[in-house]
């Protein structure tokens, strides 16, 4: 009885600020889980003052979230991987490598924190908030950083939701072409929903698939920032097992189940709704254990790498199509 009067207070919050974040982002297509992050934040000066929240807002933000993207498999299959084609394969290599690689060197050139870099890059390069929420844990990020990661990459995902339909039309790329380029270039999935289907259904369509093809990208980048973090500041042997992010088994192993058509699609539908309204709590309890005077201190910095290297993005994968000619 006691352990469930400690966790209900700050449950409960999370479940009222999801709420509140996804209504405003069902009408600004930039995703709930940016909305609950910035509301949460907006809150905290006032919950802080109250600890009956803070047992159930870190038990959202650590468990509830690693549930999220366990979850976040059933929204996937292998097959749709062979659907988008060996060349969206291509396409998301190198603005993968452009992501990273990009990444890494301007956030040497800026002098910045090794993990909010990669935090950043991994928004832009894969799935946005998603993404954030599966490294952080792994390389040990403070909320302040997960936060600023998340806020570098909102802005931009505004202008692309308003610029790329009309970019589209002006180049004049087909509906594969466009939806290879937005499914590839574009941060969060309402964001390509968005701007997808702004362009044609079927643009919409095969945008949506590409984007979450690239969600598997979070496979080995959450294995890989998992080493990069034990072999940073020591020489000591790393403890394969004591690193190695299990919970991302469990999301293979939703794919794997989703691929074999055993779970029918309305059923898997609800499951991937069930599992963005749990990222959304999980973002909102970062937000509320997130102040932010502190995520101020950061400076401009963090906004300028996310949006340079998310222009670094949106180009090489033109550039990548062109090179093809995918357009």
């Amino acid at each position: 009885m006691k352990l469930i009067k400690n966790y209900t207070p700050g449950i409960a919050i999370t479940i009222v600020l999801a709420i509140i974040a996804k209504l405003i982002g069902d009408i600004i297509p930039v995703g709930g889980g940016v909305f609950a992050l910035l509301i949460g934040m907006a809150v905290n000066p006032l919950l802080a003052k109250f600890d009956f929240f803070k047992t159930g807002i870190k038990f959202v933000s650590k468990q509830i979230l690693r549930l999220a993207i366990i979850l976040l498999g059933f929204s996937l299959s292998f097959p749709q991987i062979f659907q988008v084609g060996k060349y969206s394969l291509i396409v998301m290599c190198f603005t993968l490598l452009a992501a990273f690689g990009g990444g890494y060197l301007l956030g040497k050139l800026l002098k910045m924190n090794w993990k909010l870099t990669g935090l950043i890059s991994a928004g832009t390069g894969i799935c946005g908030g998603s993404a954030i929420a599966a490294i952080a844990p792994v390389i040990d990020a403070e909320d302040k950083e997960v936060a600023y990661a998340i806020s570098a990459t909102f802005l931009f995902d505004i202008l692309m939701v308003i610029l790329f339909p009309l970019a589209g039309k002006l180049f004049g790329m087909t509906e594969t072409g466009y939806g290879l380029w937005t499914g590839t270039a574009v941060n969060d999935t309402a964001s390509v929903v968005a701007a997808g289907y702004a362009f044609s259904d079927a643009a919409g369509a095969f945008s949506v698939i590409v984007k979450l093809t690239r969600t598997l990208a979070i496979i080995p980048t959450v294995i890989a920032f998992s080493f990069v973090n034990a072999r940073t500041g020591t020489r000591n042997k790393i403890n394969f097992k004591k690193i190695f992010p299990y919970f991302i088994l469990f999301f293979l192993a939703t794919v794997l189940i989703k691929s074999t058509g055993f779970i029918p699609d309305n059923v898997s539908s609800v499951i991937t709704q069930v599992s963005k309204f749990l990222m959304i709590m999980a973002l909102g309890a970062i937000g509320l254990k997130t102040n932010f005077k502190e995520v101020a201190l950061s400076g401009v910095k963090p906004m300028f790498h996310g949006f340079i290297i998310s222009s670094l993005v949106v180009v090489v994968s033109l550039a990548v199509q062109l090179l093809f000619g995918q357009l």
